[in-house]
């Protein structure tokens, strides 16, 4: 458990914390004018290993040799001179902070930090954090890592989870939700939809899914995985033999067949590790997802129920009608796609770099 403090004065500025991986919707914009959940469950930080956040740089003012170094194999909008280390954390759990008014950067629905820290330490007057809660955009305060040092917290240190332990915990994040756009009420601005969450997910594990195939056709398992992946992947690599064929791998599955090709793994919500097989198919190409998606693609549950007010007694189960199904297909997140995609050594391929230039024309398809 930490705390963490100014570095200028020493104030606490937030609750004790303990450290969960950095959620792979962080920096994700969805739709516009929605109203999005906050980031980090209370009592969470997670840090951020990029830079993010003001100042930018556009691709043509960056040296190639530079962005490889960065570890960027194809040309983006812009990258971040920020300092890497950013700390998430939920709102909630901020302490000893005010709001500085000169730098409201976003104001369409909220703020959105364009304009760096806009919160300050209360004792010593340090901008020290950025409060992030516009449209569109998941609810959260980045403390700056230049701002804040880290300050253990007395008490037992908490060992992660064990694959065995999640498992029994059975903690899935369901594929689709209510969405409202902010500030409205439940009616004609409501509705349910496909879960950000998985759209992002699906957006980082897409782009592997692509690197892994080397050029030719995947398969997914039928069902779910197939609703998410399938079309997409269909329409974006070619047709015809050979075929790569992909399992859903992991805690409580069989073991791979020695004809896999892909696995679809998860990751731990709290170290951020990747699942990995043993024997023979530890060097098979695993595709990372977040492991309360990949619990509900591996072990489904038969609905999901709408959410409904008031307690039953114990023993009782609630009989709630299915939540409605989204109106639409399954689209992955583009910009978790998009910034998956130029981190991977493949992109320099060309049939890859076409694909990621042509992002907008599958876009307009509905493919993301």
């Amino acid at each position: 458990m930490f705390a963490f403090v100014c570095a200028g004065c020493g104030a606490t500025l937030t609750t004790p914390l303990s450290q969960v991986a950095l959620p792979v919707h962080a920096h994700q914009k969805y739709g516009n004018g929605i109203q999005l959940p906050v980031l980090m469950e209370s009592g969470t930080f997670a840090v951020d290993p990029e830079p993010w956040g003001p100042p930018w740089r556009t691709w043509e003012e960056i040296d190639q040799n530079e962005a490889a170094a960065r570890g960027i194999h194809a040309p983006v909008h812009a990258l971040s001179d920020g300092a890497p280390g950013a700390i998430v954390i939920a709102p909630g759990d901020a302490r000893g902070t005010l709001l500085i008014p000169e730098k409201g950067g976003g104001y369409c629905c909220g703020l959105d930090g364009a304009d760096g820290p806009n919160m300050a330490c209360e004792a010593c007057g340090l901008p020290v954090a950025s409060r992030i809660d516009d449209c569109s955009l998941w609810q959260a305060v980045w403390l700056a890592p230049n701002a804040v040092r880290r300050r253990p917290v007395d008490g037992a240190k908490a060992a992660p989870l064990s694959w065995a332990e999640l498992m029994a915990e059975g903690k899935g994040t369901p594929p689709f939700e209510p969405i409202a756009t902010w500030g409205s009420r439940l009616g004609s601005d409501h509705w349910w939809s496909w879960s950000p969450q998985w759209e992002a997910a699906a957006g980082r594990a897409l782009a592997h899914l692509l690197a892994a195939s080397e050029g030719r056709p995947v398969t997914v398992p039928d069902g779910l995985t197939a609703e998410v992946f399938q079309r997409a992947l269909d329409a974006l690599l070619p047709a015809g033999p050979p075929t790569r064929r992909t399992v859903l791998a992991g805690p409580g599955r069989p073991a791979p067949d020695a004809d896999t090709d892909i696995l679809l793994v998860p990751t731990h919500p709290q170290t951020g590790e990747t699942w990995a097989p043993a024997g023979p198919a530890a060097s098979t190409y695993s595709v990372p997802l977040p492991f309360g998606v990949w619990l509900w693609l591996a072990f489904p549950e038969p609905h999901l129920t709408v959410p409904a007010s008031g307690g039953m007694p114990d023993g009782v189960l609630r009989d709630n009608p299915p939540a409605p199904r989204p109106p639409h297909l399954f689209r992955a997140d583009p910009g978790t796609f998009r910034r998956t995609l130029v981190r991977l050594p493949a992109v320099r391929s060309l049939w890859l770099r076409e694909i990621l230039e042509n992002l907008t024309q599958h876009m307009h398809a509905r493919l993301f």
